[in-house]
């Protein structure tokens, strides 16, 4: 059997990670070793923070919709508790765009859950 030699993979290998940590200060992007570990730390925090996105982004809604109940003489809490009493599906996404985008039609819908929760 002939003997193998791995010097030409490695060094594609070696490249393709020091192109993937361009940008990274000092020897994050010079050293294979500690370019290695700069990347995995990346796509560590990539994968937490598409987690945090998804919490953020519910938390920016619930903010939302809070405010502009309140601006309708209604809190965050009863306000859901009125459109799950009057079986109205919409989610805090959507719920938020309208407070923000079509403030009559979020009026309305907070009359129609107070009127249902009463």
């Amino acid at each position: 059997m002939s003997r193998v030699k791995r010097g030409v993979t490695a060094h594609h290998r070696h490249k393709r990670l020091l192109k993937d940590a361009e940008g990274r200060s000092g020897t994050n992007s010079k050293l294979v070793k500690r370019a290695h570990e700069s990347m995995l730390h990346a796509l560590a925090y990539a994968t937490r923070d598409r987690k945090q996105r998804k919490r953020q982004m519910r938390q920016l809604w619930v903010i939302r919709i809070n405010a502009a109940a309140r601006l309708n003489g209604m809190t965050y809490g009863k306000l859901i508790a009125g459109l799950k009493a009057a079986n109205i599906d919409l989610d805090r996404k959507i719920l938020a765009d309208l407070a923000v985008r079509d403030a009559p039609a979020f009026a309305q819908i907070v009359a129609v859950a107070g009127k249902a929760s009463a």
